[in-house]
């Protein structure tokens, strides 16, 4: 049972532990990731090149994997990482940003699914409703579905390759096909400020490296959207949201955390 104050145990797990989180990720958010995994408390890496990805995979506590700005190369890194982090059992998530847009991110974001046993997939609404098949109009990168819309179709995802599954939105859905939570809060200057649904995926990636999926998923949404609550609260504007965001992950005391979450079970 998913309660606020589990939740919390596993932000603290975090601090107390530090995990290293490897990441291959795009070149839009790598600075904005890299920056709120240190303010959570983890230990960020992002690095793609294949001959060093079996040596750092021997040591990452969680690898994520987000394909929002592709190449051969990258794709070709990100197999061979997806690989390595299975032979290993170290935790997968996946962010399977624009699929539906090309043909090329839907089927890379399903050959990653393929090569390396996700713990998590973490997509908006229109990203899953791609995956599963389904005829979707998207909007580049950002979703025209809302979470409630794909909520079959992260459970049957969440079925079909035994993970967990988090849709993305006003309020985000967490499900690993038999169990689904509600998460609600978060800020309207969140969609104003690019990746912070990447960040999303690199915050998850923190908490599988210390939690069970559907826990670490709902860890991370959870303290994404308090964060951002409290950092709307001082902010002017998307800029400095996005420096009270940080603030804001590097402060959360138990009280704020505890006081501000909005989990419900569907």
């Amino acid at each position: 049972m998913i309660t606020p104050e589990l939740l919390w145990s596993h932000v603290e797990t975090v601090r107390a532990k530090a995990p290293l989180v490897h990441s291959i990720t795009n070149l839009v958010v790598m600075n904005l990731n890299a920056n709120a995994l240190l303010a959570l408390g983890a230990s960020p890496i992002m690095a793609h090149e294949p001959e060093e990805l079996p040596d750092l995979m021997a040591i990452a506590s969680a690898l994520v994997l987000n394909i929002g700005t592709l190449d051969k190369a990258w794709i070709g890194s990100m197999k061979v990482a997806a690989r390595e982090a299975y032979k290993r059992a170290v935790p997968l998530v996946i962010d399977p940003v624009g699929a539906g847009a090309s043909r090329l991110r839907t089927e890379t974001a399903l050959a990653l699914i393929a090569e390396g046993q996700p713990a998590v997939i973490r997509a908006n609404a229109s990203e899953l409703l791609a995956l599963a098949g389904g005829a979707v109009n998207t909007k580049g990168v950002d979703s025209t579905h809302t979470a409630t819309q794909a909520r079959d179709a992260a459970r049957s995802l969440a079925l079909e390759f035994r993970c967990t599954v988090v849709a993305s939105g006003e309020t985000d859905l967490v499900t690993n096909g038999r169990e689904t939570w509600h998460l609600g809060g978060g800020s309207a200057l969140m969609p104003r400020i690019t990746g912070m649904g990447c960040t999303c995926s690199a915050i998850v990636g923190a908490f599988a490296a210390v939690a069970d999926p559907l826990d670490a998923a709902a860890a991370g949404m959870a303290i994404m959207k308090v964060a951002a609550e409290l950092a709307a609260g001082k902010a002017s504007g998307p800029g400095s949201m996005q420096v009270h965001f940080l603030d804001a992950l590097y402060s959360l005391s138990r009280a704020d955390f505890l006081g501000h979450v909005k989990l419900t079970r569907a």
